[in-house]
Protein backbone atom coordinates (compact mmCIF):
# COMPACT_ATOMS: atom_id res chain seq x y z
CA UNK A 1 0.00 0.00 0.00
CA UNK A 2 1.39 3.50 -0.82
CA UNK A 3 2.06 6.09 2.00
CA UNK A 4 3.00 9.41 2.07
CA UNK A 5 6.59 10.15 2.83
CA UNK A 6 6.86 12.52 5.68
CA UNK A 7 7.18 15.70 3.72
CA UNK A 8 7.15 18.53 5.76
CA UNK A 9 4.39 20.93 4.53
CA UNK A 10 2.13 18.38 2.51
CA UNK A 11 -1.09 18.92 1.26
CA UNK A 12 -3.67 15.76 1.94
CA UNK A 13 -6.86 15.92 -0.52
CA UNK A 14 -9.78 14.00 0.28
CA UNK A 15 -10.09 12.74 -3.30
CA UNK A 16 -13.26 10.66 -2.39
CA UNK A 17 -16.04 13.61 -1.03
CA UNK A 18 -17.92 15.81 -3.02
CA UNK A 19 -20.78 15.70 -5.37
CA UNK A 20 -18.58 15.44 -8.39
CA UNK A 21 -16.43 12.42 -7.45
CA UNK A 22 -12.36 11.39 -7.66
CA UNK A 23 -12.15 11.94 -11.31
CA UNK A 24 -12.92 16.26 -10.88
CA UNK A 25 -10.41 15.69 -7.47
CA UNK A 26 -7.62 14.30 -9.66
CA UNK A 27 -7.92 17.08 -12.27
CA UNK A 28 -8.17 19.75 -9.71
CA UNK A 29 -5.00 18.39 -8.54
CA UNK A 30 -3.46 18.42 -12.08
CA UNK A 31 -4.31 21.89 -12.88
CA UNK A 32 -2.83 22.85 -9.43
CA UNK A 33 0.37 21.47 -9.88
CA UNK A 34 0.34 22.81 -13.47
CA UNK A 35 -0.40 26.34 -12.55
CA UNK A 36 1.67 26.99 -9.09
CA UNK A 37 5.31 24.74 -10.22
CA UNK A 38 6.32 25.80 -6.34
CA UNK A 39 3.38 24.42 -4.42
CA UNK A 40 3.39 22.06 -1.24
CA UNK A 41 3.78 18.28 -2.41
CA UNK A 42 0.11 16.57 -2.45
CA UNK A 43 -1.28 13.12 -1.48
CA UNK A 44 -4.35 11.86 -2.57
CA UNK A 45 -6.51 9.86 0.05
CA UNK A 46 -8.85 7.73 -1.14
CA UNK A 47 -9.07 4.20 -2.52
CA UNK A 48 -6.01 3.15 -5.09
CA UNK A 49 -8.22 0.76 -6.82
CA UNK A 50 -10.04 4.01 -8.28
CA UNK A 51 -7.31 6.96 -8.08
CA UNK A 52 -4.69 5.13 -10.07
CA UNK A 53 -6.64 4.64 -13.51
CA UNK A 54 -7.70 8.20 -12.84
CA UNK A 55 -4.44 9.53 -12.61
CA UNK A 56 -3.41 7.17 -15.33
CA UNK A 57 -5.85 8.67 -17.67
CA UNK A 58 -4.67 12.32 -16.43
CA UNK A 59 -1.01 11.63 -16.94
CA UNK A 60 -0.62 11.88 -13.42
CA UNK A 61 2.28 9.90 -11.67
CA UNK A 62 3.47 9.45 -8.69
CA UNK A 63 6.87 11.50 -7.36
CA UNK A 64 8.02 14.04 -4.86
CA UNK A 65 5.39 16.44 -5.68
CA UNK A 66 2.25 13.48 -5.32
CA UNK A 67 1.62 10.46 -3.64
CA UNK A 68 -1.49 8.09 -2.91
CA UNK A 69 -2.39 6.99 0.96
CA UNK A 70 -5.10 4.46 0.54
CA UNK A 71 -8.05 4.82 2.28
CA UNK A 72 -10.97 2.13 1.66
CA UNK A 73 -14.30 3.62 3.03
CA UNK A 74 -16.04 6.80 1.75
CA UNK A 75 -18.16 9.27 3.78
CA UNK A 76 -21.09 9.97 2.33
CA UNK A 77 -23.29 13.38 2.37
CA UNK A 78 -25.65 11.46 3.77
CA UNK A 79 -24.40 9.68 6.65
CA UNK A 80 -24.62 11.25 10.20
CA UNK A 81 -21.58 13.12 11.21
CA UNK A 82 -20.69 11.45 14.13
CA UNK A 83 -21.86 7.86 13.73
CA UNK A 84 -19.65 8.09 10.43
CA UNK A 85 -16.49 9.10 12.04
CA UNK A 86 -16.72 5.71 14.55
CA UNK A 87 -18.21 3.14 11.76
CA UNK A 88 -16.01 4.42 9.31
CA UNK A 89 -12.39 4.87 10.34
CA UNK A 90 -10.66 4.11 7.19
CA UNK A 91 -12.86 6.56 5.14
CA UNK A 92 -10.40 9.34 3.10
CA UNK A 93 -11.81 12.02 5.35
CA UNK A 94 -10.76 10.47 8.52
CA UNK A 95 -7.35 9.06 7.12
CA UNK A 96 -6.25 12.50 5.77
CA UNK A 97 -7.16 14.37 9.11
CA UNK A 98 -5.09 11.68 10.54
CA UNK A 99 -2.08 12.38 8.70
CA UNK A 100 -2.81 16.00 9.41
CA UNK A 101 -2.47 14.95 13.09
CA UNK A 102 0.61 12.93 13.04
CA UNK A 103 2.49 15.24 11.17
CA UNK A 104 2.71 13.67 7.69
CA UNK A 105 0.45 16.74 6.62
CA UNK A 106 0.12 20.23 6.95
CA UNK A 107 -3.65 20.79 5.74
CA UNK A 108 -6.15 18.80 4.29
CA UNK A 109 -8.69 19.80 1.93
CA UNK A 110 -12.33 17.79 1.83
CA UNK A 111 -15.30 19.18 -0.36
CA UNK A 112 -17.14 16.11 1.50
CA UNK A 113 -19.49 16.22 4.20
CA UNK A 114 -19.44 18.94 5.99
CA UNK A 115 -20.51 18.20 9.71
CA UNK A 116 -18.20 14.95 9.37
CA UNK A 117 -15.61 17.23 8.64
CA UNK A 118 -16.15 19.89 11.16
CA UNK A 119 -16.82 17.14 14.04
CA UNK A 120 -13.78 15.26 12.89
CA UNK A 121 -11.61 18.10 12.63
CA UNK A 122 -12.41 19.24 16.27
CA UNK A 123 -11.96 15.62 17.52
CA UNK A 124 -8.86 14.51 15.94
CA UNK A 125 -7.13 17.78 15.99
CA UNK A 126 -8.95 19.34 19.28
CA UNK A 127 -9.11 23.37 19.22
CA UNK A 128 -6.00 25.31 19.75
CA UNK A 129 -4.99 26.01 23.83
CA UNK A 130 -7.31 29.15 24.70
CA UNK A 131 -9.96 28.58 21.82
CA UNK A 132 -12.87 27.11 23.22
CA UNK A 133 -14.50 26.69 19.43
CA UNK A 134 -13.02 27.23 15.67
CA UNK A 135 -14.51 29.19 13.34
CA UNK A 136 -15.77 28.78 9.41
CA UNK A 137 -13.65 31.58 7.54
CA UNK A 138 -15.25 32.51 4.48
CA UNK A 139 -13.90 34.99 1.16
CA UNK A 140 -16.51 36.94 -0.47
CA UNK A 141 -16.67 39.84 -2.73
CA UNK A 142 -17.15 43.62 -1.67
CA UNK A 143 -17.07 46.82 -3.74
CA UNK A 144 -13.56 47.40 -3.90
CA UNK A 145 -11.57 43.90 -3.23
CA UNK A 146 -13.04 41.08 -0.61
CA UNK A 147 -13.66 40.50 2.79
CA UNK A 148 -13.45 37.96 5.07
CA UNK A 149 -16.68 36.27 6.49
CA UNK A 150 -16.33 34.28 10.28
CA UNK A 151 -17.91 32.11 11.62
CA UNK A 152 -19.60 31.21 8.43
CA UNK A 153 -21.31 27.88 10.26
CA UNK A 154 -19.16 26.20 12.63
CA UNK A 155 -20.51 27.89 16.17
CA UNK A 156 -24.03 28.18 16.02
CA UNK A 157 -24.19 29.37 19.65
CA UNK A 158 -20.84 31.67 20.45
CA UNK A 159 -20.08 33.28 23.38
CA UNK A 160 -18.47 36.76 23.30
CA UNK A 161 -15.75 35.70 24.09
CA UNK A 162 -15.91 32.80 20.91
CA UNK A 163 -16.49 35.67 18.72
CA UNK A 164 -13.75 37.90 19.96
CA UNK A 165 -11.57 34.72 19.15
CA UNK A 166 -13.33 34.89 15.40
CA UNK A 167 -12.02 38.45 14.88
CA UNK A 168 -8.16 37.00 15.40
CA UNK A 169 -8.71 34.16 13.24
CA UNK A 170 -10.29 36.23 10.88
CA UNK A 171 -7.92 38.69 10.58
CA UNK A 172 -5.07 36.71 10.64
CA UNK A 173 -7.00 34.70 7.12
CA UNK A 174 -7.23 38.54 5.90
CA UNK A 175 -3.79 39.25 6.02
CA UNK A 176 -2.74 35.44 4.65
CA UNK A 177 -4.94 35.38 2.03
CA UNK A 178 -5.75 39.19 1.01
CA UNK A 179 -2.52 41.18 1.42
CA UNK A 180 -4.49 43.49 3.90
CA UNK A 181 -2.04 44.57 6.35
CA UNK A 182 -4.14 45.69 9.24
CA UNK A 183 -7.54 44.34 8.29
CA UNK A 184 -10.80 46.59 10.10
CA UNK A 185 -13.17 44.17 11.87
CA UNK A 186 -16.60 44.94 12.18
CA UNK A 187 -18.99 43.09 14.07
CA UNK A 188 -22.34 42.42 12.39
CA UNK A 189 -25.43 43.96 14.10
CA UNK A 190 -28.65 45.04 13.28
CA UNK A 191 -27.71 49.08 14.04
CA UNK A 192 -24.51 50.74 14.71
CA UNK A 193 -25.74 52.99 17.71
CA UNK A 194 -24.17 51.54 21.12
CA UNK A 195 -26.58 49.49 23.10
CA UNK A 196 -28.70 48.41 19.86
CA UNK A 197 -28.98 44.26 19.01
CA UNK A 198 -28.92 41.56 21.41
CA UNK A 199 -27.09 41.21 24.39
CA UNK A 200 -24.41 38.84 23.07
CA UNK A 201 -23.56 41.74 20.57
CA UNK A 202 -23.51 44.07 23.39
CA UNK A 203 -20.94 42.52 25.60
CA UNK A 204 -18.84 41.41 22.39
CA UNK A 205 -18.98 45.14 21.23
CA UNK A 206 -17.67 45.81 24.74
CA UNK A 207 -14.86 43.47 24.76
CA UNK A 208 -13.61 43.99 21.12
CA UNK A 209 -13.17 47.83 22.56
CA UNK A 210 -10.91 46.24 25.39
CA UNK A 211 -8.78 44.58 23.15
CA UNK A 212 -6.90 47.43 21.94
CA UNK A 213 -4.02 47.12 18.90
CA UNK A 214 -4.69 43.60 19.06
CA UNK A 215 -7.20 44.08 16.99
CA UNK A 216 -8.30 46.76 14.54
CA UNK A 217 -11.66 46.93 15.39
CA UNK A 218 -14.19 49.64 13.27
CA UNK A 219 -17.36 48.69 15.66
CA UNK A 220 -20.45 47.32 14.70
CA UNK A 221 -21.99 47.18 11.49
CA UNK A 222 -25.39 46.54 9.12
CA UNK A 223 -25.95 44.51 6.57
CA UNK A 224 -25.99 47.94 3.88
CA UNK A 225 -21.85 47.99 5.53
CA UNK A 226 -21.09 44.43 4.45
CA UNK A 227 -20.59 44.91 0.76
CA UNK A 228 -19.15 48.19 0.84
CA UNK A 229 -15.82 49.01 1.33
CA UNK A 230 -15.67 49.48 4.87
CA UNK A 231 -14.60 46.33 6.94
CA UNK A 232 -12.03 43.87 5.63
CA UNK A 233 -13.26 41.28 8.43
CA UNK A 234 -16.90 40.16 9.37
CA UNK A 235 -17.78 39.14 12.87
CA UNK A 236 -20.91 36.85 13.46
CA UNK A 237 -22.24 33.46 15.12
CA UNK A 238 -22.15 30.55 12.93
CA UNK A 239 -26.10 31.08 12.71
CA UNK A 240 -25.91 34.44 11.23
CA UNK A 241 -22.85 33.33 9.31
CA UNK A 242 -24.08 30.69 7.59
CA UNK A 243 -27.30 32.74 6.47
CA UNK A 244 -25.14 35.31 4.81
CA UNK A 245 -22.79 33.21 2.93
CA UNK A 246 -25.97 30.99 1.47
CA UNK A 247 -27.72 34.15 0.41
CA UNK A 248 -24.85 35.42 -0.91
CA UNK A 249 -24.53 32.32 -2.86
CA UNK A 250 -27.68 31.99 -4.13
CA UNK A 251 -28.44 35.79 -4.79
CA UNK A 252 -24.61 35.34 -7.28
CA UNK A 253 -26.55 32.63 -9.30
CA UNK A 254 -29.90 34.77 -9.26
CA UNK A 255 -28.18 37.60 -10.61
CA UNK A 256 -26.19 35.51 -13.29
CA UNK A 257 -29.48 34.25 -14.22
CA UNK A 258 -31.40 37.07 -14.98
CA UNK A 259 -29.02 38.96 -16.03
CA UNK A 260 -28.37 35.98 -18.93
CA UNK A 261 -32.10 36.07 -19.48
CA UNK A 262 -32.61 39.75 -20.04
CA UNK A 263 -29.32 40.09 -22.37
CA UNK A 264 -30.95 37.34 -24.67
CA UNK A 265 -34.60 39.18 -24.63
CA UNK A 266 -34.01 40.44 -27.80
CA UNK A 267 -31.17 40.69 -30.84
CA UNK A 268 -29.82 44.52 -29.85
CA UNK A 269 -29.43 43.41 -26.39
CA UNK A 270 -27.75 40.36 -27.70
CA UNK A 271 -25.47 42.40 -29.71
CA UNK A 272 -24.59 44.65 -26.73
CA UNK A 273 -23.84 41.36 -24.85
CA UNK A 274 -21.59 40.77 -27.49
CA UNK A 275 -19.57 43.83 -26.97
CA UNK A 276 -19.47 44.08 -23.56
CA UNK A 277 -18.20 40.13 -23.29
CA UNK A 278 -15.20 41.60 -21.68
CA UNK A 279 -16.79 43.32 -18.68
CA UNK A 280 -19.37 40.52 -17.74
CA UNK A 281 -16.59 38.26 -17.73
CA UNK A 282 -14.32 40.47 -14.92
CA UNK A 283 -17.59 40.83 -13.25
CA UNK A 284 -18.23 37.17 -13.27
CA UNK A 285 -14.76 36.70 -11.69
CA UNK A 286 -15.22 38.74 -9.48
CA UNK A 287 -18.02 37.63 -7.82
CA UNK A 288 -17.29 34.00 -8.94
CA UNK A 289 -17.39 31.80 -5.22
CA UNK A 290 -14.61 29.24 -7.45
CA UNK A 291 -12.13 32.48 -6.82
CA UNK A 292 -11.00 31.08 -3.23
CA UNK A 293 -12.37 27.06 -3.73
CA UNK A 294 -13.14 26.36 0.11
CA UNK A 295 -13.65 27.91 3.84
CA UNK A 296 -10.97 27.09 6.52
CA UNK A 297 -12.21 26.02 9.68
CA UNK A 298 -9.56 27.71 11.85
CA UNK A 299 -8.42 27.56 15.41
CA UNK A 300 -7.38 24.07 15.38
CA UNK A 301 -4.02 21.98 16.39
CA UNK A 302 -3.87 21.53 12.67
CA UNK A 303 -5.35 22.74 9.61
CA UNK A 304 -8.77 21.74 7.73
CA UNK A 305 -9.77 23.50 4.30
CA UNK A 306 -13.70 23.06 3.72
CA UNK A 307 -14.26 23.05 -0.25
CA UNK A 308 -18.07 23.42 -1.47
CA UNK A 309 -19.54 20.11 -1.92
CA UNK A 310 -20.32 20.81 -5.76
CA UNK A 311 -16.60 22.05 -6.43
CA UNK A 312 -15.58 21.51 -9.99
CA UNK A 313 -11.67 21.10 -10.62
CA UNK A 314 -10.77 25.13 -10.86
CA UNK A 315 -12.77 25.62 -7.37
CA UNK A 316 -10.47 22.59 -6.23
CA UNK A 317 -7.00 23.96 -7.47
CA UNK A 318 -8.01 27.46 -5.33
CA UNK A 319 -8.73 25.69 -2.44
CA UNK A 320 -5.66 23.87 -2.98
CA UNK A 321 -4.18 26.96 -3.56
CA UNK A 322 -5.44 28.45 -0.50
CA UNK A 323 -3.57 25.53 1.68
CA UNK A 324 -0.45 25.80 0.03
CA UNK A 325 -0.45 29.74 1.52
CA UNK A 326 -1.42 28.39 5.17
CA UNK A 327 1.29 26.29 4.99
CA UNK A 328 3.74 29.68 4.01
CA UNK A 329 2.26 31.66 6.04
CA UNK A 330 2.79 29.81 9.22
CA UNK A 331 -0.48 31.33 10.15
CA UNK A 332 -1.28 28.46 13.73
CA UNK A 333 1.46 30.17 15.29
CA UNK A 334 0.52 33.73 15.16
CA UNK A 335 -3.04 33.18 16.07
CA UNK A 336 -2.03 30.88 19.02
CA UNK A 337 -0.05 34.29 19.99
CA UNK A 338 -2.53 36.48 20.04
CA UNK A 339 -5.37 34.43 21.49
CA UNK A 340 -3.33 34.50 24.86
CA UNK A 341 -2.95 38.06 24.72
CA UNK A 342 -6.47 38.02 24.15
CA UNK A 343 -7.99 36.02 26.84
CA UNK A 344 -5.26 37.54 29.21
CA UNK A 345 -7.32 41.37 28.25
CA UNK A 346 -10.79 39.39 28.39
CA UNK A 347 -9.95 38.16 32.36
CA UNK A 348 -9.13 41.70 33.24
CA UNK A 349 -11.63 42.90 35.47
CA UNK A 350 -13.97 45.93 33.64
CA UNK A 351 -13.43 49.40 34.65
CA UNK A 352 -16.36 51.28 35.83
Amino acid sequence: MATTSGVAGRIAVDAMGGDLGPAEFVAGVKLALHEYPHLNPITLVGDEAILNPLMADAGLERGPRLSVHHASEVITMDDKPLNALKKKKDSSMVRAIELVKSGEASVVVSSGNTGALMAGGTLRLRPMEGIARPALAAICPRQGGHFVLIDAGANPEAKAEHLVHNAILGSHYCRVMLGVKRPRVGLMNIGTEEGKGSALITETNECLRRMGDLINYAGPIEGFHVFAEHVDVVVCDGFVGNIMLKSWESLVKFFSSMLKEELQANPMRAAGALLSKGAFHAFKERINPERYGGAPLLGLNGNVLKAHGSSNRRALRSAIRAANEMIKADMNQHIETDIARANTLLAQPVLT
